[in-house]
């Protein structure tokens, strides 16, 4: 075959465009998810009278909150290529500092809730030293610090429950703003930032380059290290404020609570279209996945599913969304 046969098949080929293999996964990238979100809605409103009620739907995107305002976070180390295991004992320990500061004798708020990001920001700086200056894996980094996080939300207390919280302190969880619950408009708010932060500025693209390429991005003058401490820090505090708002809705904290949240957590960031291994990923589809997940549990409760088949289901859907993701992605 001689060098013009070849051009004039290069030529074809971009004229005739994309194969429709490509195409359907195009599709599939762009609206898989939102065509299963639509399906599941449409299964529960049949198969569950009580779904579609106000209440109901309230209940879900309240529910969902805690976990969407920490998977907002993890989706900025997702994209990097990062992985963060210790959002669940963040939320322990920063609840418990929350708590223990926010006494129902009291009419504290904002120290215990500065106190309580703080404790999230010191953990995700821990943990983005471990990766960036000890070279430590990700995966192994956030490891070590989700047992010291949880180690300390144990000692803090002696493994005792806190209970009672201060009024205003109480309000982060329970309260209302209008018809609308405190969290919801917390994840909502937060939302909006780090989609405006990611997709709209110089360090949204810079987390994207570390993402697809990190030696690329450093031979093109990026500060790694600087953007890797900064979305650590950043899934850290997203993780802390959880922790407070679920404290504040449960008006006490325990030592275990977010236990088995990282699972949670990973599992909405990749059914919202985030790649495991970097450079994808959006907060839009997070969110997306934070509701899909709520409303699939929301409705298998409805349907009196046991919970001892919840947590496997939710597997299931993490292996799905990981094997659909490596399909779009080959």
């Amino acid at each position: 075959m001689n060098t013009n046969t070849v051009a004039v098949m290069l030529r074809k080929t971009k004229q005739d465009g994309p194969s429709p293999v490509m195409r359907i996964k195009h599709f599939v990238g762009d609206y898989g998810i939102l065509i299963i979100f639509a399906a599941v809605l449409v299964f529960l409103s049949i198969a569950a009278p009580n779904f579609l009620t106000l209440e109901n739907l309230v209940n879900v995107v309240r529910q969902s909150s805690i976990i969407g305002i920490i998977a907002l976070g993890m989706t900025f180390i997702m994209i990097t290529a990062g992985i963060d295991l210790s959002v669940g004992s963040v939320v322990g320990v920063a609840g418990m500092v929350f708590a223990l500061l926010a006494p129902s004798s009291g009419n504290a708020l904002w120290i215990p809730l500065i106190a309580g990001l703080g404790v999230g920001l010191l953990v995700g700086f821990l943990s983005a030293a471990l990766v960036v200056w000890g070279k430590i894996l990700p995966f192994l980094a956030t490891l070590a610090t989700m047992a010291i996080a949880r180690t300390a939300a144990l000692v803090i207390t002696d493994g005792q429950v806190v209970s009672g919280l201060s009024g205003p302190a109480e309000w982060l969880g329970s309260g209302f703003i209008g018809p609308i619950p405190v969290p919801v408009i917390i994840f909502i708010v937060a939302a909006l930032v780090c989609d405006f932060v990611l997709s709209r500025t110089k360090f949204g693209s810079h987390v994207y380059a570390i993402g697809g390429n990190e030696e690329s991005s450093k031979k093109v003058g990026i500060s790694v290290s600087r953007v890797l401490f900064t979305v650590y820090l950043i899934g850290g505090a997203l993780a802390a404020m959880g922790g407070l708002v679920l404290t504040a809705r449960l008006d006490g904290a325990a030592p275990t609570a977010g236990l088995t949240y990282e699972l949670q957590v990973i599992a909405a960031v990749v059914i919202g279209g985030t790649s495991l291994f970097g450079g994808v990923g959006t907060i839009r589809g997070t969110v997306i996945g934070v509701l899909l997940l709520g409303v699939v549990m929301n409705g298998m409760n409805l349907l009196g599913v046991s919970s001892y088949y919840q947590q496997g289901v939710q597997g299931v859907i993490l292996a799905l969304a990981v094997l659909l993701n490596r399909w779009k992605s080959d």
